[in-house]
């Protein structure tokens, strides 16, 4: 019993250290997640959701590609979009680095 409830523990860590800031996302209209208090709760509320079906869906572990897709999904099915020059690999050709 306790060794489950240790397991448990560490499973629960393991995700939260999977947050993403808002930065990172827009709305399909291009608006920033971290631009107003309403869309950086529906944000909040919205990652809450998905990080769960991430898990079950991709991977328990954040960094892999299947968890990152399943998250990607989720929220775009709840109207908010993975922006930047890293988020997808196709992107590095269109956005400079600086």
């Amino acid at each position: 019993m306790r060794v489950s409830v240790a397991m448990g523990i560490a499973a629960s860590l393991l995700a939260i250290s999977a947050a993403e800031p808002p930065a990172q996302w827009q709305t399909y209209h291009g608006v920033r997640m971290d631009s107003d208090p309403v869309l950086l709760a529906r944000f909040d509320r919205a990652y809450r959701y998905c990080e769960p079906e991430a898990v079950h869906r991709g991977s328990p572990y954040p960094a892999n590609p299947w968890h990152v897709t399943a998250l990607r999904s989720c929220m775009y099915r709840l109207g908010i979009v993975d922006r930047g020059a890293y988020s997808y690999p196709a992107n590095r050709l269109f956005y400079p680095l600086y």
